[in-house]
């Protein structure tokens, strides 16, 4: 989501940061393209003039114009405006409030085909995560099976799920709900809403019915960030109607342009509060506006990328390679460690995309073909050798490559790639041992290096 927004904003920014000096024409120009970019991206059009009409206000100023840096100060500008749109000029806690007397009853709601029982069992496991004891409660007696699928995520996401009853309506099932969660010392109790096709009054006024009959602290519409403009219309309808605390955005990691997301939460006053980014069950991430502005506009989101990694890596493993490097040791079995670990964080085009300043960078990642596949042949490469050949890579000469080649479905030349790489990663661990802390503040990264790869250019 927001690749071509985020494209099309670096291009119009790049042009104004190289530019020593900006005159009051210069920006408005620049303007003009980010109007149109905010409009292909499907962002509401009275939130496009609005967001401009700011951002103008400020960037035609004389400390801009007079500024050292005024293209540098004209993208700061837009940045705080980005950030004021999605929702964190006002400082809205992330996440849930849970402020309540337990059992928290948080409703989800939303159409059908927008991920609704999905994310209610991913927001379990978040919540669970938190060491809070949740139930999950399904009020959708329409869907065939509807029912049993939320039972069977909440015994993937081991949590509380509420018994089946036959021939039992919506209103019935969440005060039964309410009433376990009561009995059993629960502390949230998310109950699962049916969805139509397309909102009716009928839609409304089930599920204002159970609003009323449950009261809940938290009202969270459930909205697929693929339907655009029309996720807008949604929002407004389900807030004027039924009343929504916050607004989670599914299938973020799909094609979709992302105008939903900068629209409604201006249109609806309500914080966008999660981002579902899979169909795993740890897929569910909390929504940060100052991060996800950075990364609209090319500067990373190093702190996302940071938190992810200290989710998947396991600290026994990264003590003792840590202790190996400052050896001088790295052998094919550190390197494997290092894959797992890494594939545990997911696609790596949603990973680059993190890194500051290769939002610039846009074209040259989409011909990168980054291959997610590429670290499980090289696993299984690696895997296809024996121990002592791991721990002593030496070993491996011609015959020893067939045989690994034929053992991981792949070619010598596969075998030899890798090989190739793991040197050149070796040689880092050994400069890097060599450096120490002082050395390694002196020479910074550049003296980590391979030879090819430094100088600012990419190695092959």
């Amino acid at each position: 989501m927001f690749q071509s927004l985020s494209d099309r904003l670096t291009k119009v920014f790049g042009k104004l940061t190289g530019r020593g000096a900006l005159t009051e024409t210069d920006v408005t120009e620049a303007l003009r393209e980010v109007r149109v970019a905010l409009l292909e991206a499907d962002v509401a059009l009275p939130v496009v003039k609005d967001f401009i009409a700011k951002v103008k206000d400020r960037a035609v100023g004389q400390d801009v114009l007079r500024s050292i840096t005024p293209g540098q100060m004209v993208v700061k500008i837009v940045h705080d405006e980005l950030v004021a749109v999605l929702g964190g000029a006002e400082g809205v806690a992330a996440g849930l409030d849970l402020q309540a007397v337990p059992p928290v009853p948080v409703l989800m709601v939303g159409l059908q085909g927008s991920g609704k029982t999905t994310t209610s069992a991913k927001l379990a496991v978040r919540l669970k995560a938190d060491r809070k004891k949740v139930l999950l409660a399904s009020l959708d007696v329409y869907r065939p099976a509807a029912q049993q699928q939320l039972e069977i995520l909440a015994g993937q996401a081991q949590v509380g799920s509420l018994p089946i009853v036959a021939g039992e309506m919506p209103v019935a099932i969440a005060k039964r709900a309410m009433d376990v969660g009561r009995r059993e010392g629960y502390d949230v109790v998310i109950l699962d809403t049916a969805g139509r096709l397309h909102i009716d009054q009928e839609l409304m006024a089930e599920v204002a019915a159970v609003r009323d009959a449950v009261n809940p602290h938290e009202t969270l519409l459930v909205a697929d960030a693929m339907t655009g403009q029309d996720a807008v219309v949604l929002a407004r309808e389900f807030n004027e109607k039924v009343g929504v605390t916050g607004i989670v955005l599914t299938r973020v990691d799909g094609d979709s342009r992302g105008g939903a997301a900068l629209s409604m939460r201006q249109v609806t006053g309500r914080p966008i509060k999660y981002l579902g980014l899979g169909e795993k069950l740890d897929a569910l991430e909390v929504f940060h506006p100052d991060r996800l502005a950075g990364r609209i506009l090319g500067m990373g989101d190093v702190v996302s990328l940071v938190e992810k990694a200290m989710s998947t890596f396991e600290q026994d493993e990264a003590e003792k390679l840590a202790k190996r490097i400052q050896k001088g040791k790295f052998d094919l079995e550190d390197m494997l460690t290092q894959l797992k670990q890494v594939e545990k964080m997911g696609d790596l085009k949603g990973i680059v995309a993190m890194l500051p300043g290769l939002g610039k960078m846009g074209d040259q990642l989409k011909n990168a073909n980054i291959d997610n596949k590429a670290m499980g042949r090289q696993k299984a490469i690696i895997l296809s050798m024996t121990i002592k050949e791991r721990r002593n890579p030496d070993l491996i000469k011609a015959s020893r490559k067939r045989r690994i080649a034929a053992g991981s479905g792949t070619d010598v030349q596969d075998v030899n790639k890798l090989l190739k790489q793991f040197q050149q990663m070796a040689d880092v661990m050994k400069k890097a041992s060599k450096l120490g802390v002082k050395g390694f503040a002196r020479h910074g990264l550049g003296g980590l290096m391979p030879p090819g790869m430094g100088g600012g250019r990419f190695g092959r």
